[in-house]
């Protein structure tokens, strides 16, 4: 069975299905290819799940720093319950419904290139699909987890970002090794909803050690609030669980091993191209795709393959494969149509600012742009200026024992921002106004008269801009 296309999408997630949708929009014909469900990992295991689990936790933190209120238990069942009906029970009739009323054509089996815009579809019936380009491919297949090396790890089973965010209970006991966004995220939402020992082994010597460092200070202060034991230059050097579903020991370099109910794992990405058939294309399985600022494939002739999100390795966050996707899309349109491609609306821009990032922890942290040490490595001439939140007045009234930090990073040669970082609870809602000053490069003189609301936690924008100095 043969069928043509204007655009071919190997992988369903939010990239994917952005692609087909500007695509469409620009009046082409696209299909798109899914093994699971359509959606992909953001949707049911990643993005979505873990913030429905973590927003109880937040909020029963918010609720103990204000006076007055009575803050009960958890109740668990409720929160997994919820947190099923925000992934619609693994259940994508929907989100296919949304690709078929672009209307574009969703394909259900495993694609692999087979040379030049030709992509093998294994359906589930055992059958199989060949599908043909006119103009282009896309490969958004996203990325699996990275597990190390560690002798015994693999045959624990640990859990990754894919089997926490879809637990059907909380362990009592609980190891997490990595640092970074998700052993963040997930160490508090499981010790928060049960996990009364939760251990976080940190190869590095803080948490979330690409932001600034008083970033991963701040949340690691929060963490041994709570009781989280957080252990940093440390890395297990053996796993052992004997028996499946049992205890399972965790064996560190230095004192007694420790033994959990579960072993997580959020040591990193790697991109899900080795199964996808790059090597008909000349390009190696298991590596990340590069690209040009149209997300094109740079290895690959006549220009017909490109690749957005985690595929090509530029930036890891669903938002920005997003992105990716949209301005994808509307090149292969512009291309197809032998139109201009080269408008600044077409090109590839945020990822080089630096993309913004939300951690959603209590604290929450985000950022956008460079950090401080990014900003002198690449050469600017940087000053920096950092406000204590605490002493903005309406973070004082979110509640008692407000704890958060602002930090702003400016290029000192043309007075924009470079930079902008912040710590505290609901701090998230602030991060759009940064990444708007930093990406449109205001004027420092200007954003002045952006005048935050009283009371607002908003006001640490003025308090940044006194510190500096207008």
């Amino acid at each position: 069975m043969s069928d043509e296309f204007d655009v071919i999408v190997i992988g369903g997630g939010p990239a994917g299905e952005n692609v087909a949708g500007r695509a469409v929009r620009g009046g082409l014909t696209a299909a798109l290819v899914e093994e699971r469900l359509a959606g992909g990992e953001c949707s049911y295991w990643a993005c979505v799940p873990s913030k429905a689990l973590l927003r109880p936790v937040e909020l029963a933190a918010e609720v103990s720093r204000v006076p007055g209120l009575t803050l009960g238990p958890i109740d668990v069942g409720k929160v997994l319950g919820r947190r099923d009906e925000a992934v619609s029970f693994y259940d994508d009739a929907g989100q296919v419904g949304w690709v078929d009323g672009l209307p574009a054509t969703f394909v259900r089996g495993s694609g692999r290139l087979d040379g030049p815009r030709t992509v093998r579809v294994a359906t589930p019936d055992g059958g199989e699909r060949v599908l043909t380009a006119r103009h282009a491919v896309v490969v958004a297949t996203g990325s699996t987890a990275a597990v190390p090396p560690v002798p015994g790890l693999r045959n624990a089973s640990p859990w990754t970002s894919h089997e926490v965010t879809a637990a059907t209970a909380v362990p009592e006991r609980l190891v997490v090794i990595g640092g970074g966004v998700v052993a963040c995220e997930m160490a508090q939402a499981m010790h928060g909803l049960g996990a009364r020992r939760t251990t976080v082994l940190v190869r590095g010597d803080r948490l979330l050690t690409r932001m600034e460092p008083f970033a991963g200070e701040l949340l690691a202060e929060s963490f041994a609030d709570a009781g989280i034991d957080v252990r940093p230059d440390t890395s297990p050097v053996r796993v052992d669980r004997p028996v499946p579903g049992g205890p399972v020991t965790v064996h560190l370099p230095d004192g007694p091993p420790i033994e959990a109910d579960e072993i997580l794992v959020a040591t990193g990405r790697r991109p899900a191209t080795t199964a996808i058939g790059l090597e008909s294309v000349g390009l190696r399985p298991g590596e990340s795709i590069e690209v040009d600022d149209s997300m094109r494939a740079t290895a690959v002739g006549d220009g017909w393959l490109y690749a957005v999100g985690d595929a090509n390795g530029r930036a890891l966050l669903t938002h920005m494969g997003k992105y990716q996707a949209r301005i994808c899309g509307d090149v292969i349109v512009a291309r197809a149509k032998g139109e201009r491609d080269d408008l600044p609306a077409l090109r590839d821009l945020a990822d080089g600012y630096g993309a913004p990032q939300v951690v959603f922890t209590d604290p929450q942290v985000c950022s956008v742009g460079r950090t401080e040490a990014a900003a002198r490595e690449a050469g600017f001439t940087v000053r920096t200026v950092e406000y204590d939140m605490a002493s903005v007045t309406g973070a004082y009234l979110l509640g008692d024992g407000y704890r958060g930090r602002a930090k702003a990073v400016v290029d000192e040669e043309r007075r924009v921002l470079l930079g902008v970082t912040f710590v505290g609870p609901g701090v998230a809602e602030l991060l759009h106004a940064a990444t708007v000053a930093v990406t449109a490069e205001v004027p420092l003189e200007r954003l002045w008269h952006a005048v935050p609301s009283f009371p607002t936690v908003s006001e640490v924008w003025l308090r940044l801009l006194e510190a500096y100095g207008l």
